[in-house]
């Protein structure tokens, strides 16, 4: 079975690296207020989303700055958002120093792996906001594991250099179906250049029909059968 979608691929302000310049969840996609309305049709089309248009700090990546779920977002600490002013979710901070939040939590609505390094507090805080267990963890070594992971609550894709115990701790924290892929042509860290939920995904512009067929066996848009 195969669950049609309009083209999955697609640049946001004429990059490919989407993963860096936006963020989903089951419901909503923030993009940079600058992208292209074509763009944010897209991936309205496609995730089956509310897109929001959004600046954290002046920044337009949002994607590397932002992670949240169903049940809320985390920012990094003393951000200046507009465009969440609206969302009946909560929106909290975490004090680390380490602010990327984007590209340090990987999460779905029931789990989130996180930077090695960040706080008890932090932690205690994104497990709150986002009502999810988290672990600390990396993902083919690297610590920065939101970029190195793509989470849906159907299924997960990871850098191809996970080692055969991360990806077994990673099945086991999110109890779903783990597989390597890339983006981008070759691209390993694969959170930068694909948006998923589980209603559909898109991918960078530069992402091969090999690469885009591994994104849906991987995230469950074409059945194993």
């Amino acid at each position: 079975m195969y669950i049609e979608m309009t083209t999955p691929t697609m640049d946001i302000l004429d990059s490919p690296i989407i993963g860096v310049f936006a963020t989903c969840t089951e419901d909503l996609a923030l993009l940079p207020r600058s992208a292209k309305v074509s763009s944010k049709e897209l991936i309205a089309d496609n995730l089956d989303v509310q897109v929001i248009e959004v600046t954290i700090n002046q920044s337009n990546v949002i994607g590397s700055m932002i992670r949240g779920n169903s049940s809320g977002f985390i920012i990094p600490d003393g951000s200046s958002v507009k465009g969440l002013e609206g969302i009946d979710i909560p929106i909290e901070s975490l004090p680390d120093k380490l602010n990327a939040i984007g590209n340090i939590v990987l999460a779905n609505d029931s789990a989130a792996v996180v930077h090695p390094e960040l706080s008890d507090r932090s932690i205690d805080i994104i497990a709150h906001t986002l009502k999810v267990d988290v672990h600390r963890g990396t993902i083919a070594g690297v610590k920065t594991v939101g970029m190195a992971g793509t989470v849906t609550n159907k299924g997960l894709l990871v850098n191809p250099k996970a080692t055969e115990q991360e990806l077994a701790f990673l099945e086991d924290v999110f109890d779903l179906p783990v597989d390597i892929g890339t983006t981008n042509y070759g691209v390993p860290m694969v959170g930068s250049g694909l948006l998923a939920n589980s209603k559909g995904y898109v991918a960078g512009s530069k992402t091969t029909g090999y690469e885009l067929g591994r994104i849906e066996s991987a995230l469950g848009f074409v059945s194993k059968d």
